[in-house]
């Protein structure tokens, strides 16, 4: 169940419970991948919060979004399969949308960077789906529209 609460003239939805009972709280995101410090070293410069935390062994590595207590973590799996894009002989099961001010540019770091432009690209020149080193899908996507936040 959810309330309507007005922050800085926006509405936006406010989580409410019934009594006695605490609703679950986002901790953040993890990542299946065949090394994780080296996918969390990618994704900590792709979006320049650099990388929180990593074990020695490439097992366990995190990121934290500044100004937040979230994390975006990576676990080594055994046997690793990335997912097939857009075939599901290995399906996505999720994917990561970031936005960014440049879109050629940004593409052009995500390469650098190790990420490969994915063959399939439904949202044409609107916003480019890449793969990340270790084969999952995320998408480059232009600042929202002005008139996204309004309400």
């Amino acid at each position: 169940m959810t309330g309507t609460e007005t922050v800085g003239g926006a509405a936006t939805e406010e989580a409410t419970s019934s009594p006695g009972v605490t609703p679950a709280a986002w901790a953040g995101l993890m990542l299946d991948c065949p090394d994780a410090t080296e996918l969390a070293t990618f994704y900590g410069e792709l979006t320049g919060w650099g990388v929180g935390g990593a074990d020695d062994g490439g097992a366990r590595a995190y990121l934290t979004p500044p100004g937040t207590a979230l994390t975006f973590g990576f676990q080594r799996v055994a046997d690793y399969r990335p997912p097939r894009w857009p075939d599901q002989e290995v399906p996505q099961q999720f994917h990561l949308d970031f936005r960014v001010a440049d879109l050629p540019a940004a593409i052009a770091r995500a390469e650098e960077l190790g990420a490969t432009q994915a063959s399939f690209q439904p949202g044409g020149e609107r916003w480019r789906v890449l793969l990340d080193p270790a084969g999952h899908p995320f998408c480059l996507c232009p600042p929202a529209p002005a008139d996204a936040t309004a309400g």
